[in-house]
């Protein structure tokens, strides 16, 4: 064997240890990150509710091909004492059929007075101060469908995100200015009509807007097309290379019942999917505004209708309608 061709193996070698090396590390961080996701009771910020609301969030048993829906709440949680669990500042379910490849992102307004299983009528946003399983009973009462998985995330957590990525490159469509004294100004918002590259803190700017005459129903759509851009950033090369480092900047501010498995079934599935319809629940046509005391709140003119159009969303879905452990969800 020639002096060059043991040094082109050599060489090989050295590459092919490299790259194993990196492969083990690579996904022994992306474990140990999605790990830290799932907090245990010390940890996780539900840990002033009873047990019962905290823990009784036993996901079914999910083979990664069957419908699943998951309840992504964020929270602002300025101005919460210690232990204190904040209302939810916006709370989007996210439909995933990994077999047809098809994502459905439906938003609830915060407003909708509903059931609050355990706890009377309110606005569903209170929900997730009695706890995760609240938040995700109340929902799929709501939807009439089934919520096995909730992804629970404040402020901090989405700028963390964002950043994380590299920031998105966004067209906002209107100037957007707002100002409030009583956050100090630190929650302003100056964002100006154009194509342009929005990192964490503008972006939090974009999808907190909502001082325009159609208030929240504008709002809830810039967060779905936001968190669509997101997610497209997430499929690039580079943002899966970073994913672990991703996981460790997010991974303070995240609580989920998602196990490590589940996660990664999502992801492959996600992966490899696309985002069919975007909507906001109730929709305009079934949404009533009245006053509770003097409180203005939203109520669905029928629940019935509510969960018809919702099945219709998704009903390129022929299974969604079951739950994963072969129950119907009441309609």
């Amino acid at each position: 064997m020639t002096y060059r061709r043991k040094t082109i193996l050599c060489l090989a070698g050295f590459i092919l240890i490299a790259v194993i090396g990196f492969g083990v590390h690579y996904v022994s961080s992306m474990y140990k990150g999605l790990e830290s996701l799932n907090k245990s009771t010390e940890n996780s910020p539900f840990k002033g509710v009873s047990a019962e609301e905290a823990l009784a969030v036993e996901p079914p048993k999910w083979e990664g091909t069957e419908p699943v829906n998951i309840l992504l709440m964020g929270v602002d949680a300025r101005g919460t004492k210690k232990g204190e669990i904040a209302r939810s500042d916006s709370m989007v379910v996210v439909s995933l059929h990994p077999i047809h490849k098809r994502i459905h992102v439906l938003s609830v307004l915060r407003d909708t007075y509903t059931d609050i299983p355990g706890h009377g009528k309110n606005r569903i946003n209170t929900a997730v101060t009695h706890g995760p399983k609240t938040a995700m009973n109340a929902v799929s009462d709501l939807l009439g469908i089934p919520i096995q998985y909730y992804v629970y995330t404040d402020f901090e957590g989405f700028i963390k995100l964002v950043d994380a990525i590299g920031g998105v490159d966004f067209y906002v469509e209107k100037d957007m200015h707002y100002e409030s004294k009583a956050d100090r100004h630190e929650y302003d918002i100056h964002l100006d009509k154009g194509e342009q590259h929005l990192d964490g803190k503008t972006a939090l700017q974009y999808v907190r807007f909502r001082h325009d005459a159609m208030s929240d129903f504008t709002r809830t759509q810039r967060q779905r097309d936001f968190l669509k851009a997101v997610a497209e950033k997430m499929k690039s090369t580079t943002s899966l290379m970073k994913l672990p480092s991703i996981l460790q900047e997010v991974s303070p501010y995240i609580d989920t019942n998602l196990s490590v498995n589940d996660m990664l079934k999502l992801l492959t599935a996600g992966y490899e999917s696309t985002v069919e319809r975007s909507e906001q629940i109730p929709p305009m046509e079934l949404l009533k505004e009245t006053y509770v005391g003097k409180a203005a709140v939203l109520t669905v003119s029928s629940e019935t209708a509510l969960r018809e159009y919702v099945k219709e969303i998704i009903e390129g879905d022929p299974i969604q309608s079951e739950s994963l452990n072969g129950n119907p969800p009441a309609m």
